[in-house]
């Protein structure tokens, strides 16, 4: 417990370094690009608008705004005595109510506005700030708020547009559809083409308020960032950032038009998602306006049944296309709650509310993939340094001590059946580590956690008896197997080389699974890679012999199996085509393979 103590206060140390130099480069216009918007090894927020300078500029720009935001503070401060108050009463009566005063800290978030309810949502995926006891009640925060006046928002699209409204729509409906605390949206028909659209308008004069609440927030985290750093391990001024950097974010309607047109391009192709149709033409810094998606709200499996849709069907949908967001996309949605998915009439899936999007990068993909064969292979050691690789352990942190912890997770997991296994108990059980050891969670996979947790709540919905992993698997099998990137092929072989010996079950396991993620399962162009693979690397291929013949004697009976099963995905004629078309390139490589054999001997 020392150990980890130590690991996390030396990790919040550095952490504080990072937000003054990070800080540093904000203040100067023009000075970050891509590469360096990398926050904890790689993921990226897009065009960031944040940072405290500014917002301590916005809050306090002239007497008008300082009396504002010392008068918010005095609200604030009322609020929190209020709820301080309690705690010390029960302290002084030795009577811990955690259920009223966890429900009390989620009505008076609710009450002080959107950047409390936003903030209430974050702590409620952040175990290493908040026990656990709270979070559940804090994921009950809703973003539903009453609608603001009509005739503002009519004004706001006026204004955005440069032109009345009725020269733009033939209809608009007279009160919005859904209102939330940073904006609302209303159902318009364009004169043009007679499409329907959804127009989102931002809430008038919320930005203010947002950077008002976002000072006060820093300068309650520098008050508190020494206790911060020795208690809890974490830099509370870096939180503070990083949850500025995406409210900022949810507020800028260009960016979303840009979040939604890359969602779009993203899966164009795809059958089974629907992305609505950006119009970037009536969209502006206060306004965005989207097609129309008439669909079925996903928790409703009634609805979903009577449109003739299958709700299995849909679940794999939904996982799948998740999956592909986090792993092949590297841009996933940040919030999808039920009224941010919906079931079209012809059982695709379709996402609005772009607001809340993260990117990983290569590298954060490619790890996460890492992750998954480690565990695959019950390789912790590896595990624990994907941890680090991803941001949720400091560098140079010693994993030794955490290794068995993981190992303890993963085998409970594992011994469990698949029927009693779900997303859930994997994260509440890793929750209980946050404490333990000076793990820390980056906001982005803040958010990946809650993105998955909340699409595992929606199918379960749908299907009580919906397991995350009897969808999740086979898709990741299925990738491994069929995708050619080069990355993930050396991924598979780690994942069938286990100690230097070939897996044959598990080979036979990853194939009788990417069956069940349906659709096209070609190993065609699989099977000419190995082919090409056996032929250049003695090494791989010495292994490969070695379990043909392992125990010395011919494995006939697994070869056997091996080659049944392929029978039904690999097409001969293509594997013919593709070897010849293949045969300079791989004359090449045996010619290097040949070559370096001969210099080294």
């Amino acid at each position: 417990r020392e150990r980890a103590h130590a690991h996390r206060v030396a990790a919040a140390r550095r952490s504080s370094s990072r937000v003054v130099a990070r800080a540093t480069r904000q203040a100067q216009p023009d000075a970050r690009d891509v590469a360096e918007l990398a926050l904890q090894n790689g993921a990226c927020a897009i065009k960031p608008k944040y940072s405290p300078e500014v917002v301590r500029e916005r809050a306090t720009r002239g007497p008008g705004e300082v009396a504002k935001t010392a008068a918010r503070c005095a609200k604030i401060v009322f609020n929190a005595a209020r709820f301080a108050a309690g705690l010390a009463l029960d302290e002084v009566s030795q009577n811990e109510r955690v259920v009223s005063r966890s429900e009390q800290l989620r009505v008076q978030l609710a009450e002080l506005g959107p950047s409390f309810v936003k903030a209430g949502q974050v702590l409620a995926n952040r175990p290493d700030i908040v026990r656990s006891d709270y979070m559940e009640e804090l994921c009950k925060l809703q973003d539903d708020v009453p609608a603001f006046d009509n005739a503002q928002a009519f004004e706001i699209i006026e204004d955005e547009l440069g032109r009345p409204i009725d020269e733009v729509f033939s209809t608009i409906s007279p009160s919005p559809i859904a209102a939330a605390s940073l904006g609302q949206v209303y159902r318009a028909t364009l004169r043009s083409t007679g499409e329907e659209v959804a127009i989102k308008v931002q809430r008038p004069g919320i930005e203010p308020i947002i950077y008002r609440d976002l000072l006060l927030f820093r300068t309650l985290a520098w008050f508190i960032n020494g206790y911060s750093i020795k208690q809890l391990g974490c830099n509370a001024q870096l939180i503070v950032d990083e949850f500025g950097e995406k409210l900022l974010e949810e507020l800028d309607y260009v960016q979303e038009g840009r979040n939604l047109q890359d969602f779009y391009d993203n899966f164009k192709n795809d059958p089974i998602v629907k992305i609505p149709k950006y119009y970037k033409e009536l969209s502006g810094s206060k306004i965005l306006t989207m097609e129309w998606i008439d669909g079925i709200r996903c928790t409703d499996p009634t609805g979903i049944v009577a449109a003739g849709i299958d709700v299995e069907e849909f679940i794999k949908v939904g996982v799948v296309s998740g999956l592909r967001q986090l792993l092949e996309f590297g841009l996933f949605h940040g919030d999808p709650h039920p009224g941010n998915i919906f079931a079209m009439r012809d059982g695709r899936i379709a996402y609005v509310d772009f607001g809340n999007v993260a990117q990983l990068t290569q590298t954060n993909k490619e790890v996460l993939v890492d992750a998954v064969v480690h565990a695959v292979n019950e390789d912790y050691d590896g595990m624990a340094g994907d941890f680090i690789r991803l941001g949720f352990l400091a560098p140079g942190t010693d994993v030794r001590p955490i290794v068995p912890a993981l190992e303890n997770i993963w085998q409970d997991a594992r011994t469990a059946s698949l029927a009693n296994f779900n997303f859930r108990t994997v994260t509440s059980s890793f929750n209980k580590l946050v404490f333990q050891y000076p793990i820390r969670i980056p906001e982005r996979f803040s958010l990946v956690i809650r993105s998955l947790l909340t699409q595992e709540g929606i199918c379960m919905t749908l299907n009580p008896d919906f397991k995350f992993l009897e969808v999740a698997y086979p898709y990741v099998a299925k990738r491994l197997l069929t995708d050619r990137d080069v990355s993930l092929r050396e991924r598979l072989i780690q994942v069938l080389f286990k100690q230097n010996k070939f897996q044959w079950r598990r080979l036979e396991n990853l194939i009788g699974l990417a069956r069940e993620s349906g659709g096209d399962f070609d190993l065609t162009e699989t099977a000419a890679d190995g082919a090409g693979l056996l032929l250049t690397d003695s090494k791989l291929r010495q292994q490969l012999i070695l379990a043909a013949t392992e125990d010395d004697r011919l494995q006939v009976d697994e070869i056997s199996r091996l080659l049944i099963l392929l029978q039904k995905e690999v097409k001969l004629e293509k594997l013919i085509n593709n070897a010849v078309s293949d045969g300079p390139n791989l004359a090449r490589k045996l010619a290097l393979s040949w070559s370096s054999k001969v210099l080294s001997d």
